[in-house]
């Protein structure tokens, strides 16, 4: 795969998101909307169609990958405690900074981008990260901004119970009438484009201490992930295919989930938002350099 055509895919990506966040913005300047409930419709209803649609399409044995499991699980866990020293020194809350550190862009950014580099015979792969990612999302990632939270609750069960179904129905290739996959399909589409619009609306509030963050967790984030990835591959010994997913993972921006869970318990969105939107762009440079460091197999 030339690199050309590699960094076409990452603008590809990454310039549409720029696109929607800027029509968000604009709209946002010009009505003023209240976007909570189109955000919890989002959470509660969209997002776990998505990730439904997404489990259901493809057939998954996590026994056979689990070293990339624990590999992921660590990564995660090891970016946010890296960070929170770093929050503590500088002031930053905790709960704003700590999870999109943790929690990076598995979905709409490294699956396509895994598949073009790689191919189809990495997929796998990657959707045991994308798996793994985002249940540790909506348990961790829900825990740490809400300690009181409990983990089963009226914005994560949607999801949780969305990611078992969805690994049930693909790992038995149990078939989807086209009656109901089609417009769940339809629906999961939504997601993405409504994260960033809403993404678009709140960054009218950013001020420049918020871009200050933004930048750098755009470096820190990238640079953390890969740092853990290096130091775990010899316990791991991944394949060179799973170790060319794994560094892909590592360097990856952060979720624009985060925004919608900022946004969804009150923590400081407008700041999260500048982070997710300064990292992903972040993404131009730091994506070339992790698939540049990815071996032949």
């Amino acid at each position: 795969m030339s690199h050309d055509l590699i960094l076409e895919r990452i603008l590809g990506s990454v310039i549409p998101v720029l696109i929607i966040v800027l029509v968000g913005y604009g709209y946002g300047r010009w009505r003023k909307p209240n976007i909570t409930t189109i955000n919890q419709i989002n959470m509660e209803l969209f997002v776990p169609m998505l990730i439904f649609s997404v489990l259901a399409s493809k057939s998954v044995d996590l026994t056979e990958y689990w070293p990339l499991v624990i590999g992921t699980i660590t990564v995660i866990l090891g970016s946010g405690l890296l960070t929170w020293p770093i929050c503590r020194l500088t002031g930053i809350e905790v709960k704003t900074f700590i999870p999109p550190m943790m929690f990076t862009n598995t979905g709409n950014l490294a699956l396509p981008l895994v598949l073009l580099a790689f191919g189809e015979v990495a997929m796998a792969a990657i959707i045991v990260v994308f798996i793994v990612s985002q249940f540790l999302h909506f348990t961790l990632g829900f825990y740490i901004l809400d300690r009181h939270a409990r983990v089963l609750n009226r914005v994560s069960l949607p999801t949780i119970i969305a990611t078992f179904a969805g690994l049930a129905v693909g790992f038995t290739h149990t078939p989807i009438p086209s009656l109901v996959m089609i417009p769940m399909e339809m629906l999961a589409q939504i997601v993405i484009p409504m994260m960033l619009f809403a993404l678009g609306i709140r960054m009218q509030d950013v001020t420049t201490n918020d871009l200050g963050v933004g930048f750098a967790a755009a470096i820190l984030c990238p640079v953390t992930g890969l740092a853990l990835a290096f130091v775990l591959q010899p316990f791991l010994q991944l394949d060179p295919l799973q170790w060319s997913v794994f560094l892909v993972f590592a360097a990856l921006p952060p979720a624009v989930l985060n925004y919608m869970v900022a946004e969804r318990y009150n923590q400081e969105p407008t700041r999260v938002a500048s982070i997710v939107l300064i990292g992903n762009i972040g993404a131009i440079v730091w994506m070339p350099i992790a698939l540049a460091l990815a071996p032949p197999f």
